[in-house]
């Protein structure tokens, strides 16, 4: 599998683990407020071999307690389950982050329980999306159908959105939530300018907008928060 970051601690990254993160190149998404860029747009850079991240998880087994998969939009990777395989062999637990827009992979994944906990990206409402994401209404239907398969509750999840003054509204958050009516988690992330995003322009909401926009999603999701 390409892997083009890796980074060896996180306590924040996979709910009630201590894990590492690992970082695969590539997306079908080109969000403006992405801040993984490199990653997204530069899928030839520096390549960590699949030899050296194995050989530190087991190294660190008893220490470190899950793999976090992130991108870019790993699902894109053909021997993503390969991967995962020799992870969950090392007996750890896996965290995939995913855009969607590759449910098949993403229940095959979970039937052969190469991962235990899934984080969803939801960018925007039905109609924003094109413009949020750059993508049409045939990849839309995917992102729809994979989260109908996580909230039918077959492996643990969280949903999330990375909003802006510019792509997002209460309301838009509104619409959100009521796609995701009930799910177990909702995250609102502001934008934050890594220094590394895909497209100038975008602004962070302010606290105040933020609050409005937990308090309308708390109404239709319990569980949703601010991160």
């Amino acid at each position: 599998m390409q892997i083009n970051g890796f980074q060896k601690l996180t306590l924040l990254d996979f709910p009630g683990k201590v894990a590492c993160i690992v970082f695969t190149p590539g997306c079908n998404f080109r969000c403006p407020f992405c801040h993984n860029a490199s990653l997204v747009t530069h899928i030839d850079g520096e390549r960590i071999e699949e030899e050296e991240i194995l050989s530190y998880l087991k190294k660190r087994q008893g220490l470190l307690d899950g793999v976090v998969v992130t991108g870019g939009e790993p699902t894109l990777q053909g021997d993503l389950a390969d991967f995962l395989g020799k992870v969950k062999a090392l007996g750890y637990a896996v965290k995939l982050d995913t855009n969607g827009t590759s449910p098949e992979k993403l229940k095959t994944l979970v039937e052969k329980g190469l991962v235990d906990y899934v984080a969803m990206d939801i960018k925007n409402t039905a109609a924003k999306y094109p413009v949020t994401a750059g993508c049409g209404s045939a990849v839309l239907g995917k992102v729809e159908e994979s989260i109908d398969f996580l909230l039918a509750d077959t492996v643990d999840y969280e949903f999330r959105t990375t909003v802006t003054a510019e792509l997002h509204t209460p309301q838009d958050i509104g619409d959100i939530a009521k796609r995701i009516k009930g799910a177990k988690r909702y995250f609102l992330q502001n934008f934050i300018d890594s220094g590394d995003i895909v497209s100038p322009g975008n602004t962070p909401v302010t606290p105040q907008v933020m609050a409005e926009m937990v308090k309308t999603a708390q109404d239709l999701v319990g569980s949703a928060s601010a991160r």
